[in-house]
């Protein structure tokens, strides 16, 4: 079986195909936009075993054109043979290892207790994280010592998180909901939780609500167990927000709420969690996870219910697990939850209520979950499986450990790099929320007093783009912000343009494209702003009594004055000449002549005129170098809107790629252009990360950020860091 070709309106119609033709497990080589939709080229998961990549054509005798082959076709060959490659390898690695041992000889510690933790149900990378810490004369003890063990006992121990008493939970007033899949044991533990409270604080304080009308009897058994407990029960509708009870919630001080069971995969999970965050009362979540279910189905419910709470503004840090007494294993969910860095605050074991809910303890639910280790002798005979996760996951750990120090000294260098980071999160959330959270986001942005300047760019679309290049702010050092602004959300025309953000945001400092009309440069001089404006070699002004275009003020210049520059990536010099000009409303200026050299060659690379207020003087140069140095920034931003677009698959808000994509030119810029050690450090750090080398440094770090950002959505997708200030 070769690879087929799916062809579909739209990314879900083409997967559908897929699934329907070779089933769930089969594997994506490859993918791109077309004219008529999205090409798959795709294969199932047992054809790779048997697939032979097309030979080389024999030299033929007498000069014959080879014909032109599909560049995606060639890549999935190429992807394939990969694969066969690393099957082979691994293959090879694991016979070697097998005749290397002498049979019977027993294994070092840490191969003893990695085999112990893959059989009790942990991941091969939790265990990879715990087991580099082995101290060195545990390394070295026998087989029979209990000392590693209670190590490795004390180890996860300490990943556990847990709730410190049972009184911080239910002294703790406010409106608790639990979700959560269906028949996770919702109900039953809202039932449990209630009691608990009961017998602390007694009947008066407590009510219970269910947003539950799907299930026939569903309200029927809380109202049971509210009867029971003499507790008021409150029905909601599924669209209704908690505030709608308030007026019945008097002197209630603990209300739990029972909310709706729902698959992961329903997209209204984001809606319910939406409404119960949409009133004024602040709702804590609680997430209910089956310690029966399957690890990857664990793993999809942690995340897609994350992801819901994010969507509306919520955290979701807490859980309970359920049904304990119904799993083989604990160790797969006590897994999930350590990667994730979720709080346990109980555990559940039965339908009795109150009886059958414990608060959790570390020790308990890790010898619970150790408690299921298969004997030496059998892990013997299964030392040979592969253990959990390939090793490229455990480079991916180390991947996002580099990732998450990367960032934050981005953070703390780059003036509203988190607001870029909060932009890249607007990608990941359902399209009809990120027009609403993208609004909510630039109206708090930028902070005060952190915009000094603005780099404006050119009013029309970038060549062969749909999109005007953004605006770029600068900070109080002159450096580029992270996160730009967009053209058409400023008002039109020049004046009302410079005067909402001065006003706004108290930008002193503007950087023009082009001159504007006379009553927008009047008003200039009138505030005492800051500017400077490039303008076109033909520009016409007046120098001693004479009307010229700028051009023949400059023909016979000699340019005598150089300073280093940073231009489309490459070290040049910036060698420029003044002179005292007027313009046609008698207005004293200064004009600018430069040209942008090549040190080694001294070619002229590009030409640019400037005028700038006299009473200014020639302090504005470093003002010509940031917005000469910006010049770039068009170019990269085509770059990486054309690499997102691409892995979007157009599923991307427009107006959110477009900031993230100027965002990440204007940090590549940023980098590129300093000149402090610290700087120097992140550029090697950033280079390194995805290892690119190329020619132009600052495409090169515009291609790794673009990388990093990617790399870092993948991670939190496979839970493997913890989220890094997610809005």
């Amino acid at each position: 079986m070769s690879v087929r070709r799916f062809v579909g309106a739209n990314s879900r119609d083409v997967m559908r195909q897929v699934r329907e033709a070779l089933g769930e497990d089969a594997l994506i080589v490859a993918n791109r936009r077309t004219e008529g939709g999205v090409e798959i080229l795709a294969m199932a998961d047992e054809a790779i075993d048997h697939f032979e990549p097309s030979p080389e054509p024999p030299a033929p005798e007498t000069p014959v054109t080879p014909p032109v082959q599909d560049p995606l076709q060639a890549m999935s060959e190429r992807l394939l043979q990969e694969m066969q490659d690393m099957r082979a390898l691994l293959a090879s690695n694991q016979a070697a290892g097998a005749v290397s041992a002498p049979q019977g000889a027993p294994a070092d510690t840490a191969a003893r207790l990695r085999q112990m933790l893959w059989s009790v149900g942990f991941g091969s990378e939790l265990a990879d994280e715990l087991l580099a810490g082995l101290p060195e004369p545990l390394k070295a003890s026998s087989s029979d010592s209990d000392a590693p063990l209670q190590w490795l006992r004390q180890q996860l121990m300490a990943r556990l998180c847990v709730l410190s008493d049972e009184p911080s939970f239910f002294d703790q007033t406010g409106i608790v909901a639990l979700v959560g899949p269906t028949g996770v044991g919702k109900t039953t533990t809202t039932a449990k939780l209630a009691a608990r409270f009961v017998m602390r604080h007694g009947t008066r304080p407590v009510a219970l609500v269910t947003t539950d009308s799907f299930r026939i009897g569903a309200h029927e058994q809380l109202r049971i167990y509210a009867r029971l407990l003499d507790t008021p029960m409150y029905a909601l509708d599924a669209e209704q927000p908690i505030d709608d009870l308030l007026g019945r919630l008097q002197g209630k001080q603990w209300v739990i709420i029972d909310t709706v069971g729902m698959s992961q995969r329903d997209q209204r999970v984001i809606e319910q969690i939406a409404h119960l965050q949409g009133g004024r009362s602040r709702v804590r979540l609680v997430l209910l996870l089956n310690a029966a279910s399957q690890p990857e189905t664990l793993e999809e419910v942690v995340l897609r219910y994350r992801q819901a709470a994010r969507a509306a503004g919520a955290e979701l840090d807490d859980c309970i697990i359920t049904k304990q007494d119904e799993a083989g294993r604990l160790a797969p969910v006590l897994d999930i939850v350590m990667r994730h860095g979720l709080r346990v605050l109980f555990g559940s074991n039965g339908q009795q209520v109150p009886e059958d809910m414990a608060i959790a303890t570390p020790a308990t639910l890790v010898d619970q979950a150790l408690s299921t280790a298969t004997p030496q002798r059998e892990q013997a005979q299964r030392a040979d499986v592969p253990m959990g996760m390939p090793r490229w996951s455990r480079d991916v750990l180390g991947q996002g450990r580099r990732l998450s120090s990367l960032l934050a000294r981005l953070r703390q260098r780059v003036t509203g790099f988190a607001e870029l980071e909060a932009m890249w999160d607007l990608a990941s959330l359902p399209s009809r929320l990120q027009e609403e959270r993208l609004d909510a986001l630039l109206a708090r942005y930028p902070a005060a007093q952190t915009t000094l300047g603005m780099a404006w760019s050119a009013r029309r679309n970038e060549r062969g783009c749909d999109w005007a290049m953004p605006d770029i702010g600068l900070d109080a050092e002159g450096a580029w912000l992270a996160l730009p602004w967009l053209q058409h959300r400023h008002p039109a025309g020049w004046q009302p343009r410079l005067a909402a953000l001065t006003q706004a945001s108290g930008v002193a400092v503007h950087l023009l494209p082009r001159l504007p009309e006379p009553e927008a440069l009047a008003w200039l001089e009138t505030e005492h702003l800051t500017w400077v404006s490039q303008v076109a070699s033909s520009h016409r002004i007046v120098s001693h009594h004479e009307r010229q275009p700028l051009r023949q003020l400059f023909n016979d210049s000699v340019l005598t004055h150089h300073v280093g520059v940073r231009f489309r990536g490459q070290s040049m010099q910036l060698w420029t000449a003044h002179a005292e000009v007027d313009d046609a409303t008698g207005l004293a200026l200064l004009a600018w002549y430069g040209e942008v050299r090549d040190p080694e060659s001294a070619k002229v690379v590009a030409r640019r005129y400037w005028l700038t207020p006299a009473r200014l003087g020639t302090e504005v140069l470093s003002l010509l170098l940031t917005q000469l140095q910006s010049d770039g920034l068009a170019t990269l931003t085509r770059r990486a809107w054309q690499q997102l677009k691409e892995a979007d698959s157009g599923e991307v808000n427009a107006e959110v790629r477009l900031l993230m994509a100027s965002g990440l030119a204007a940090v590549a810029g940023h980098l590129d252009v300093a000149e402090d050690e610290e700087a120097q450090t992140l550029r090697g750090d950033v280079l390194n990360l995805s290892g690119t080398s190329r020619r132009r440094r600052d495409t090169g770090m515009l291609d790794a950020l673009v990388y990093a950002f990617m790399a870092r959505d993948a991670i939190r997708q496979l839970g493997s860091v913890s989220r890094e200030g997610v809005v």
